[in-house]
């Protein structure tokens, strides 16, 4: 799994006023979760723009105050009009510790159902996966050679080493539906 390296200021003042200034100058209150204690502290809104606005799952390797520890987004939060990040919390992760991630699925190989007109549908663009970091994978994929018009790939359907999927196991990742055209094509058939 890829890891970005981000640095941080400490914050002395934990407040309204405080938070409001830091974003003033362009950077975002962040809070660190997970460890032996809460570190609370700033980064630059720009440092943060590659982590977030990605559909990859990314480690983070948070550095304030001279020690680094390596997290993953928690939660964020964006001001409703401008939609600017305004405070983001970070899980320290432990490597001896299993923690609950979303990963993409990406979708490999080609559907014969596709070949012969049907739509392809994706329902589930990430799964939650629970396992120790160093089993975490960066993207699940999903083949999708076999799938014939009529037939779906469920969340049970997908195995994955050392890892949990916690959705739920009837739910559909892809599937092949019959199109408007193959509809129209079998109704003209049967005429």
């Amino acid at each position: 799994m890829k890891s970005i390296a981000i640095s941080g200021s400490p914050r002395e003042n934990v407040g309204k006023r405080d938070a409001k200034a830091l974003r003033y100058q362009g950077l975002v209150p962040a809070v660190l979760y997970g460890g032996a204690t809460q570190t609370h502290f700033s980064v630059a809104e720009a440092d943060l723009k590659p982590v977030v606005y990605t559909p990859d799952v990314q480690l983070i390797d948070i550095e304030v105050a001279g020690t680094t520890t390596q997290a993953i987004i928690q939660d964020i939060q964006f001001h409703p009009l401008t939609e600017r990040i305004i405070h983001v919390d970070f899980l320290q992760l432990n490597e001896n510790k299993p923690v609950a991630i979303e990963i993409p699925i990406r979708l490999t190989g080609t559907s014969p159902g596709v070949k012969m007109g049907g739509k392809l549908v994706q329902k589930l663009r990430k799964l939650r996966v629970k396992g120790l970091p160093k089993d975490h994978v960066d993207t699940i994929d999903v083949s999708i050679e076999g799938l014939e018009v009529g037939k779906s790939v469920r969340v049970g359907d997908v195995k994955l080493e050392n890892l949990v999927i916690t959705n739920a196991v009837e739910d559909t990742i892809v599937s092949v539906t019959t199109s408007r055209a193959l509809r129209q094509a079998e109704q003209e058939g049967k005429k």
